[in-house]
């Protein structure tokens, strides 16, 4: 079992740092973007909680797997040739952004009604008000869905190597080592480690996080 992870170690390990690259990356771009459109969902303004609620909608009812397909193969086919590397980052992250923007949302709700009224009355804009005082404390009480979230997005990272845009990543090197070898239960043996490595770092960190951001009741 061993011989296999040593002799293809370098594959391994390969695909292991571009699967931490995509998840990086997409994990950037789905906070931001979830952000934003938490805040829409929240907002005063109807067309903005219209706009958010329909992006949620679109991502969370479209699969992952046919949004790749989308932002590569039918972007392409449009005249727009975006990248492999843009496509599956930029999906993956549009793709999660629905989720945390949910997440978002029912941490705003978690957060007195009081403390936005003295906030407005204090002359803070509806914008300050989110920044300042209702999302900080949003974010800290949905870490452990957060977190939830991520691990969910470290595991759907594999459908973007297997996908059409055959990203190096883990799984697809893993099935390369496995085409060689016809060791497959050895192979994905080693895969399934690596996906665990990263699934476990990601729960302690949002469990530090949890633990120092905790609020009290």
């Amino acid at each position: 079992m061993f011989d296999v992870l040593t002799e293809h170690w370098s594959e391994f390990s390969s695909g292991f740092w571009v699967t931490v690259r995509i998840i990086a990356g997409s994990f950037g771009i789905a906070m931001v973007v979830g952000t934003f459109v938490a805040a829409f969902r929240i907002a005063p303004n109807k067309w903005l909680q219209r706009l958010g609620g329909i992006y949620v909608e679109v991502f969370r009812n479209i699969p992952l797997l046919v949004l790749l397909f989308i932002s590569f193969a039918g972007l392409r086919r449009a005249g727009v040739d975006i990248g492999p590397w843009v496509a599956g980052i930029a999906s993956l992250g549009l793709y999660t952004a629905a989720y945390v923007a949910e997440a978002l949302r029912s941490g705003v709700f978690s957060v007195g009604k009081g403390q936005v009224e003295a906030s407005l009355s204090l002359g803070f804009s509806y914008a300050e008000t989110l920044r300042r005082i209702v999302l900080p404390q949003a974010f800290r009480t949905v870490i452990a869905p957060l977190g939830s979230l991520t691990i969910a997005m470290i595991k759907n990272s594999a459908i973007v190597g297997v996908s059409l845009l055959a990203l190096p990543d883990l799984l697809k090197q893993a099935r390369v080592v496995s085409a060689r070898t016809f060791q497959t239960d050895e192979t994905f043996f080693w895969a399934a480690v690596g996906y665990i490595i990263l699934t476990g770092l990601a729960t302690l960190a949002f469990r530090v996080l949890e633990k120092r951001f905790a609020i009290a009741r």
